[in-house]
């Protein structure tokens, strides 16, 4: 009875929770966030405004519900990985694809992408999943959670969507940024097409004898 008595009082929660999301969703996509109020978004779901701030700390966490969602599937990613797989490869593989599609005609999207609030809490949002991540890689490699191994590579694959998202192809874009730390900068194409630019300019620089260099010795005794 206990356990059918806590399931029923989860359930609750559970909808009451998407209840305040989708009526904020739906008042700030009507009109817009920053016109709407909430104690306005605790009405429209029909509860109380304490019982709101329960559910959402803050008027910005009403648009990111499964904010907890996201940092576990981090944490997953790197738990769960195949046998053998590294973790560079599992992060990667989890954020293509996740953070590399983009719906544009996603509600939710506009409306971060249009609230430079939102935008703002989106950052720091995400940037805090980086200890819980950094903590995971930890445990493991077997490395110390504040090494800078660890914490290197939690900041590079939460920044990487970023960039990733901004290019024409975001999904190779993210495979091309993973590249780069696992080879480093010399096995880029960048890195080769600076190396044959320095071999070019080697090439057209003047050679000594052109620049009325002394003849040497043995070109002496041939004249």
């Amino acid at each position: 009875m206990a356990e059918t008595t806590t399931g029923r009082r989860e359930r609750k929660k559970a909808q009451t929770r998407q209840a305040l999301a989708d009526a904020a969703l739906r008042l700030f996509t009507e009109r817009g966030f920053d016109d709407v109020g909430v104690r306005e978004v605790a009405e429209a779901a029909d509860v109380s405004l304490s019982t709101l701030f329960k559910h959402f700390p803050s008027k910005e966490a009403l648009v990111f519900d499964l904010d907890a969602d996201v940092e576990s599937a981090l944490v997953a990613a790197v738990r769960d990985r195949a046998p053998g797989q590294p973790v560079l490869h599992a992060l990667r593989d989890h954020m293509v694809h996740t953070r590399t599609v983009v719906r544009t005609d996603d509600p939710t999207f506009v409306l971060v992408e249009s609230t430079p609030a939102l935008r703002d809490y989106a950052r720091r949002m995400w940037s805090r999943h980086e200890k819980t991540l950094a903590a995971t890689l930890a445990e493991a490699t077997g490395l110390a959670a504040d090494a800078p191994a660890v914490t290197g590579l939690a900041r590079f694959a939460l920044e990487a969507p970023g960039i990733a998202r901004a290019s024409e192809d975001p999904a190779r874009t993210m495979r091309d940024l993973f590249a780069l730390l696992e080879h480093g900068w010399a096995n880029t194409p960048l890195a080769r097409q600076e190396d044959h630019a320095r071999a070019s300019d080697r090439d057209r620089m003047p050679q000594p004898h052109r620049l009325g260099a002394r003849p040497s010795e043995g070109s002496r005794k041939r004249q």
